[in-house]
């Protein structure tokens, strides 16, 4: 049955270029937009889930950009029994220079050494630390302005994190005049073996304001992650609606065109349940081929992204086994049953009409 396949394959050079081409670009499609999705997601769970345990943000809010508590908490929190350190941050974004938007990140003292310095100093007041692919754009590399207030550039980073790499820190003393907020969030680490509920039972009792969440549990569930998985399985399936429509409207075009080779089989005994399967034998190769296309086609594109100094590192993807896993079997069903659909279509027509071609 393989090598039936191949060979019907072979005779419909024309049909098969087609055919690979649409399931190239739908499953590219879908290895992009899945990846993307999941690296910035993935990126950002990183970031916080290496400052702590537990996380302090203000309650019943969207998103932690729009957060605002009070960093003195942080003297009573300190006090709670097992909580072994704790730091404060500032998000923020701002354009500087040329660059329409770069995060910034304002944080306390304790929490620099998370930033792996590769030149110079860590900032003191009013000095900045910049990330390696925001320093290597700047056309002045000695001074930023963020705001109406200028910083003096005292050191380079770099960061596995391109939402780090991509961003400048400074003190949050900083951040806090030009936000004009305490901190975005509280950070805090928890000694080996504690109970982090009981933890997040004590800090919550502190203020009705604030709302303290394990970090794995706030990543979980927030919302703004919800809000890109959602989208991305959106225009995934849509990529695969559009793949799986071309792959039908051409095999439909090609089995009308072998109506006469499908009426002889027939004729002389050859069951069309044996058929069908001959042209999913001959979509399974076409998608495994086209899957495999799409895989390489698809970690061009993602180093080309990865390395692109006009995105900051902030877009990045990466193909882990799971969703190549995925998309295999994506891949397979399209090109399976954007060939099933019209071969079932031709099996209920009668072996003579099949035989007498596009006479009928």
């Amino acid at each position: 049955m393989i090598s039936s396949a191949i060979k019907a394959i072979k005779a419909n050079p024309l049909k098969t270029v087609l055919i690979y081409l649409s399931l190239v670009f739908s499953i590219t499609a879908i290895f992009l937009i899945s990846s993307i999705s999941s690296g910035i997601i993935s990126m950002y769970s990183s970031m916080i889930q290496n400052d702590g345990d537990v996380i302090v943000t203000q309650k019943n809010i969207s998103d932690t950009f729009f957060s605002n508590i009070d960093i003195d908490l942080l003297t009573q929190i300190n006090k709670i029994q097992d909580v072994k350190d704790s730091s404060a941050i500032i998000v923020g974004a701002a354009p500087i220079e040329r660059l329409p938007i770069v995060a910034v990140y304002g944080v306390t003292q304790n929490k620099f050494q998370n930033y792996k310095l590769i030149k110079d100093f860590y900032p003191k007041q009013n000095e900045i630390l910049v990330g390696q692919s925001i320093y290597n754009q700047l056309s002045n590399k000695k001074a930023i302005e963020i705001a109406t207030k200028t910083f003096k550039i005292s050191g380079v980073f770099k960061s596995d994190i391109g939402f780090e790499n991509g961003g400048v820190v400074l003190n949050i003393q900083d951040a806090g005049e030009i936000f004009n907020k305490s901190a975005s969030m509280l950070m805090i680490h928890s000694k080996i073996d504690a109970n982090i509920n009981l933890i997040l039972e004590k800090i919550n009792a502190l203020s009705p304001k604030i709302e303290a969440k394990s970090t794995q549990g706030f990543v979980d569930n927030y919302n703004q992650f919800k809000i890109i998985q959602t989208s991305s399985n959106a225009i995934s399936f849509i990529a695969f609606a559009m793949g799986l429509l071309g792959i039908v409207s051409i095999m439909s075009i090609t089995i009308n065109q072998r109506k006469s080779e499908f009426g002889i089989k027939r004729a002389i005994g050859i069951p069309m349940k044996r058929i069908i399967y001959q042209i999913m034998a001959e979509s399974f190769i076409l998608g495994f081929i086209s899957f495999i296309s799409a895989f390489f086609v698809s970690q061009i594109v993602l180093f080309f992204i990865k390395n692109s100094s006009h995105l900051q590192g902030y877009v990045n993807g990466e193909i882990t086994s799971s969703l190549a896993l995925y998309v295999f079997i994506t891949s397979i069903l399209m090109a399976i049953i954007g060939a099933i659909i019209p071969a079932l279509n031709a099996a209920k027509t009668d072996p003579v009409i099949l035989i007498q071609g596009n006479k009928i």
